[in-house]
């Protein structure tokens, strides 16, 4: 969906599920794509400009933000990702929480998010070793346009035909619970990490999450904030200072306009705007964008 949604060139012959569009991970990071500072990684950027670009004249690298597109042609692993009391009991890992946003869904596409009412750790544990993990997840069939939150320890999984903007905490930290009993064509199945998923589901609070959000403030939580924007042909937005955003821009294309800069914007794009920048966004068609602030 990539290539045919935003226009993505991509590799012809491979499957490419993932797309990072912002990231400051010590294997994976940003790099700027124009201006004074073409070519810098985020990180560069930021010790060099800490207060022009964050907006904070103290800011502790690295940026606490993962923007990704998931292009998923197939059902993905049944997942979870621990909190930071579970990383600390168990002495590993970074706690990950994160967002989902629909950018495009198949007729019938769905998710499973969290557990169902009354499954405990044991009856879980039990479907795990019977291979019926899915008969205990809350299947939601999704539409363009939602948005669903995904705290740290909610069991989780995509299902196919799904493209989605992915905003979360940068952590690399995942336990495979269940692969719905997938094999490679030598007969063996990837590495599950049971014991640690186990430890890392919120059993007493997995269903409490069920609630989707399509306008305005998607997301509220002590980690990042998500809003959704739509403009009309012709419209502007205003891009005061204050604090660093991010805008992933979802339709449309425009021109933000600064005292010095003009930058053209597409769908598919994503942009980080410094906390010190002035300016406005000019719409060129009726657009849909994401804007997410820490």
């Amino acid at each position: 969906m990539l290539r045919e949604v935003f226009g993505r060139e991509t590799p012809k012959g491979r499957k490419i599920g993932e797309s990072w569009e912002l990231s400051d991970l010590p294997q994976d990071k940003s790099k700027i794509i124009d201006g004074v500072l073409a070519g810098k990684t985020l990180e560069e950027a930021i010790r060099k400009y800490p207060e022009e670009i964050t907006g904070w004249r103290e800011f502790s690298l690295p940026v606490p933000l993962l923007i990704k597109f998931l292009d998923c042609g197939e059902v993905l692993s049944v997942q979870v990702h621990p909190d930071e009391e579970t990383c600390r009991r168990m002495g590993k890992g970074n706690s990950k929480t994160e967002c989902w946003y629909i950018i495009e869904a198949e007729p019938g596409a769905v998710i499973y998010k969290g557990l169902k009412q009354g499954v405990t750790k044991e009856k879980f544990e039990r479907a795990i070793k019977e291979g019926t993990v899915e008969r205990t997840l809350n299947k939601m069939e999704v539409k363009k346009g939602q948005c669903h939150y995904l705290p740290a320890g909610t069991a989780h999984a995509i299902g196919a035909g799904l493209l989605i903007a992915e905003i979360q905490t940068p952590s690399d930290t995942t336990y495979r619970v269940f692969d719905w009993n997938r094999v490679d064509v030598g007969g063996k199945a990837r590495p599950l990490h049971i014991e640690e998923a186990l430890e890392s589901i919120h059993f007493d609070s997995s269903s409490d999450n069920l609630s989707v959000t399509t306008v305005g403030r998607l997301v509220d939580c002590e980690y990042f904030k998500v809003d959704k924007g739509h403009q009309m042909r012709n419209c502007e937005v205003l891009l005061t200072p204050g604090q660093m955003k991010t805008l992933i821009v979802l339709s449309g294309f425009g021109t933000i306009l600064g005292r010095s800069t003009t930058v053209d914007f597409k769908a598919g794009e994503t942009i980080l705007v410094p906390g010190s920048y002035e300016g406005v966004m000019r719409f060129s068609s009726e657009s849909e964008y994401l804007t997410v602030t820490i």
